[in-house]
C-alpha cells in the first residue's frame, strides 16, 4: 500500500501516510512556527517533539493558549488501549504530558481503556485486558507523574464516574454519524459502537478546557466529541497530534502492541533489543560498504535514524550530525544501528527501574 491510498482508522493503518493529505482530509491545522512562539512565551522552549514536527497538527491549541493567557487554566488527558505490552511509539505523547504538565502546572488524567480492547480483540477476555491496563499503567508512572496532579481511570473499575457523561453523549450521537465516522457495519458489536462516548468522558472532568495529546489515528474519536461538546453544554477538547512511531520494518503503518516483530517493549531486554534492532530494523544504508560509503544512505527511511529523531536523542545538534555523517556515507548502517541500540538500552535500564518502582505508589494515581 503507497501513499496515494494508506488508511487510517483508530484500530487499523496501512501504507505510508502522507501527513499533509492527513491534515486537508481530517480537517486539522498544522502547527505553525507562529504556534511554537506563542506556546514560548510561557514554557521558554520548545520541546523536541514539537520543534521537529514529531507533533505536527492540532486542533484549537491557539485558543487554549489565547485563554490561558487570560489566566484560564486548563487540564491534560490522555490514555492507551491495553490490548499488549507498553512499546516506545506509545510514550511519545506521554513525554510531552509530562513535559506540559511541568511547563503549565496543571492537572493530568491518563485513562486506560480495557473495555474497548475486549471488544476490539477476539482473544482477549476482560481479565486479560484488565491485568494489561495496570501492568500498562506503571510504564505511565515512570516517566514521573506525580500522584498529587495525575489520575488514573480504568473503565471498566471507574465507570460510576465516566457513565454519567457518558450518557449525555450517547443521547446526541446518532448511529449514521459513529456509522460515518468509523466505518461500523452491522457486525459490528454494540459495545464498540457506544465506546467512543466512554473515550470522551473525560474530557469533560474539569470545568476547563482540555488538552490532548495523541496519535492522528485517535482523532475520530474527538472529531465526534468536539461536535457533541456545545450540544450539552461543554468546552470542545483541544487536540495536538502526533505522527505514527513506525514498526521496525519501516516507515508504513505503526509499531504495533500485538506484533513482537514490529516492536521494541519498554519491557525488552538488552539483548532483544539487539537482536531486534539489527535484524529488523529497516536500514536507508546501499547495499555494498562501497557503494554507502561513496554514494551515502538515507536517514529519512531508516528506522533507526527516526527512532532518534522521534524519541531517543533530544540534542538537535547531535542528531545533525548523525543525520550529516550517514548521508554522507561517513557513519554506516552498522554504526548508526550501534547508537540506536545503545540509546533504547541506556533509556530502557532506567525506565525498567522507574517501572518497577511504581508498582510501589500505583494506587496513589487511580482515581476516586
Amino acid at each position: 500500500m503507497t501513499k496515494e491510498n494508506f488508511k487510517i482508522t483508530p484500530w487499523e493503518i496501512e501504507g505510508e501516510i502522507d501527513y499533509n493529505r492527513l491534515i486537508k482530509e481530517f480537517g486539522t491545522e498544522k502547527i505553525t512556527l507562529e504556534l511554537l512562539k506563542k506556546m514560548g512565551k510561557y514554557t521558554k522552549e520548545i520541546h523536541f517533539l514539537i520543534r521537529r514536527g514529531v507533533f505536527f497538527s492540532h486542533r484549537d491549541f491557539g485558543l487554549l493558549l489565547d485563554e490561558y493567557e487570560k489566566g484560564k487554566k486548563f487540564f491534560l488527558y490522555t490514555g492507551r488501549g491495553p490490548s499488549g505490552k507498553v512499546h516506545l511509539g506509545h510514550l511519545m505523547p506521554w513525554m510531552l504530558c509530562k513535559w506540559l504538565q511541568d511547563k503549565f502546572n496543571v492537572n493530568m488524567y491518563f485513562q486506560l481503556t480495557d473495555d474497548e480492547k475486549f471488544f476490539v480483540k477476539k482473544d482477549l477476555t476482560l481479565e486479560d485486558t484488565k491485568k494489561l491496563a495496570y501492568e500498562n499503567a506503571l510504564d505511565f508512572i515512570a516517566l514521573g507523574f506525580k500522584p498529587d496532579k495525575t489520575k488514573i481511570i480504568i473503565d471498566t473499575k471507574d465507570i460510576g464516574l465516566l457513565y454519567p457523561t457518558a450518557a449525555e453523549i450517547a443521547k446526541k450521537l446518532n448511529f449514521s454519524t459513529a456509522k460515518a465516522v468509523f466505518g461500523f457495519t452491522n457486525e459490528t458489536n454494540v459495545g464498540l459502537i457506544f465506546y467512543t462516548c466512554i473515550q470522551s468522558a473525560p474530557c469533560f472532568l474539569e470545568d476547563k478546557m482540555c488538552l490532548i495529546p495523541l496519535g492522528i489515528d485517535q482523532d475520530p474519536h474527538f472529531r465526534v466529541t468536539r461536535d457533541i461538546a456545545p450540544k450539552i453544554g461543554k468546552r470542545k477538547p483541544v487536540l495536538l497530534h502526533n505522527m505514527m512511531f513506525p514498526p521496525l520494518q519501516g516507515l508504513g503503518g505503526k509499531m504495533s502492541a500485538s506484533d513482537e516483530a514490529t516492536a521494541i517493549f519498554t519491557t525488552d531486554t538488552e539483548k532483544e533489543v539487539e537482536n531486534k534492532i539489527k535484524k529488523y530494523a529497516f536500514s536507508g544504508g546501499k547495499d555494498t560498504l562501497e557503494e554507502h560509503r561513496k554514494l551515502g544512505g538515507n536517514p529519512d527511511i531508516d528506522v533507526s535514524f527516526q527512532y532518534l529523531r522521534m524519541l531517543l536523542e533530544p540534542d538537535d545538534k547531535k542528531l545533525e550530525k548523525i543525520y550529516a555523517d550517514y548521508k554522507s556515507g561517513k557513519m554506516l548502517s552498522s554504526e548508526l544501528k550501534k547508537i540506536t541500540i545503545d540509546k533504547i538500552n541506556t533509556f530502557l535500564k532506567e525506565h525498567q527501574k522507574k517501572r518497577e518502582d511504581a508498582r510501589k505508589i500505583i494506587d496513589k494515581f487511580m482515581i476516586k
